[in-house]
């Protein structure tokens, strides 16, 4: 993810840790959205600069970005972490998603991962960039949602390995 919240920086140069991504244009979608992986098959999906949605290998969300705050999976469920700037440090304050709020982020999630699929199957996605040149990042893409489960669930942990 982007070092900070409101000033990202260009995620296609910056985001390393994403070996193969893309920046495309989904049609209806006022901004672009970069979907990358990482070397292990761990996909991100960034709709500007938020929301954001980080899953594992297992296509468990496990992290992400929404409203300004960042999320991550804790034993099943989603907090939220919002950074509270003081004057000599930068505190995370940990908070418990409620189940509803819960719910509308991974739907949310659900919206965006099948306008992403209806979009690749109608060949309506359009392909900014990618990184690297040499690779068909939009099939590994459009693969990875097809073998998604529909539901969404919640990883145990926020780190690829979980």
């Amino acid at each position: 993810m982007a070092r900070h919240e409101q000033d990202r920086e260009d995620l296609m140069r910056e985001a390393t840790a994403l070996v193969r991504r893309v920046e495309l244009q989904v049609p209806g979608g006022a901004e672009p959205c970069v979907a990358g992986f990482r070397r292990g098959g761990e996909v991100s999906i960034f709709v500007g600069a938020d929301p954001v949605f980080q899953f594992n290998n297992k296509h468990e969300l496990r992290r992400g970005f929404w409203n300004g705050r960042l999320i991550k999976a804790e034993r099943g469920v989603l907090v939220q972490l919002e950074r509270r700037r003081m004057e000599t440090e930068v505190q995370l304050v940990r908070t418990e998603l409620s189940e509803s709020l819960s719910a509308e982020y991974l739907r949310l999630a659900g919206e965006t991962l099948r306008r992403l699929q209806r979009a690749r199957r109608s060949d309506e996605l359009v392909v900014l960039q990618q990184i690297p040149d040499d690779k068909d990042v939009v099939a590994e893409l459009a693969s990875w949602l097809e073998m998604r489960p529909e539901r969404i669930a919640v990883a145990s942990a926020p780190n690829v390995e979980a």
